[in-house]
């Protein structure tokens, strides 16, 4: 997925319910803004991470939610090739179908409860696109996972995971306690990237992290396990969601910090959301376009290559043509002024 705002070196956020009553201190509701994706007929995706102050959870630096959104009067999410460096693109449905292609010769549909994980390294070029018999309806969210300074040079390489684990959450009474046996059943968690529960992943991690989607049923109030050790995130993807005294509306993501072993979340309809959580990430980051560095002359390096080799890819260049996509390249956005500064993830 591309970053398409019109001015890709700007971020902007936030505002805030403990159950029941004040809100967490220790929490940082962001706000999505809405951000069209792909060209001339773009879609809109609602945009949370990065926030103005909150950059980060974890390696997490960039989530997207989109849909439920009608595809059949238009063209759906037709992002044509673009290109990316230093990041993992992880990319999950709740509904309808994408057709992944990049540039080492993937070509893979995007399915719900599937996970497709692209990983960037120096550099690699891909496009998606709704398929010409997609469902109707489409429905979910794209996420990026910087890549650390020892690995983000690497080879590019994709992944598809048709089978990941799963874990039921049992139903709690108001109280907060489960119910007698035996337990009701109050959500499904799959483990998309990392481990929760004793539940691990297939999918290649850099750092210490997690992703899970969950689908908590109606009425539903669950104690979803987490790392101590590492800071979470809540992002709901449709229904609003009750967690830590914040009503979590769809596209918005909370930020619940360090050093909580779970947290109790509650949805009055049928909810899908996404838990992801990490160590804290060490390294200050420049991000701009698709390109996650450390300084402004690597931006303009990853920019100047692209741009060079856009209309005509070569074999063995740094960004290779996306096979069996016959679409016009997206040309980068003009660089700004000023010179790009590396950010911390998160700023006081």
């Amino acid at each position: 997925m591309s970053n398409l705002e019109p001015h890709p070196a700007e971020e902007r956020v936030c505002a805030g319910e403990i159950d029941p009553a004040l809100p967490d201190p220790d929490t940082e509701l962001l706000e999505p803004r809405e951000v069209p994706l792909g060209g001339p007929r773009a879609m809109l995706v609602r945009r949370a991470l990065p926030g103005k102050n909150r950059r980060m959870v974890g390696a997490w630096c960039f989530a997207d939610a989109y849909g439920p959104t009608d595809v059949s009067p238009g063209a759906g999410m037709q992002v044509p090739p673009h290109p990316h460096t230093g990041l993992q693109t992880v990319s999950w449905l709740v509904r309808g179908t994408v057709h992944h292609r990049d540039s080492v010769g993937s070509d893979q549909l995007v399915r719900p409860g599937q996970l497709n994980l692209m990983t960037a390294g120096h550099g690699i070029a891909h496009s998606e696109r709704t398929p010409a018999d997609a469902p109707r309806d489409l429905h979910g969210a794209q996420l990026w996972v910087a890549l650390p300074g020892a690995d983000r040079e690497g080879d590019p390489h994709f992944e598809h995971h048709a089978d990941l684990p799963v874990l039921d959450l049992p139903l709690l009474d108001r109280a907060g306690a489960a119910p007698a046996e035996p337990p009701a059943h109050g959500a499904r968690v799959t483990v998309i990237m990392g481990e929760v529960d004793g539940r691990r992943s297939p999918a290649r991690t850099y750092t210490p992290l997690m992703g899970a989607e969950l689908v908590l049923e109606p009425g539903a109030r669950v104690r979803m396990p987490l790392e101590p050790g590492f800071e979470h995130g809540v992002l709901a993807l449709d229904a609003t969601v009750h967690t830590l005294g914040h009503r979590v509306g769809a596209g918005s993501l909370l930020y619940l910090g360090q050093g909580r072993d779970h947290a109790v979340l509650h949805a009055e309809e049928r909810a899908h959301l996404l838990v992801i959580g990490g160590e804290p990430f060490a390294e200050d980051l420049v991000m701009w376009w698709n390109f996650v560095g450390r300084d402004h002359d690597e931006i303009v390096r990853a920019r100047t290559a692209w741009e060079q080799g856009r209309e005509a890819p070569a074999p063995g260049s740094r960004f290779p043509a996306v096979a069996g996509d016959g679409g016009a390249a997206l040309p980068a956005p003009d660089l700004p002024n000023a010179r790009l500064r590396p950010r911390p993830r998160h700023r006081p």
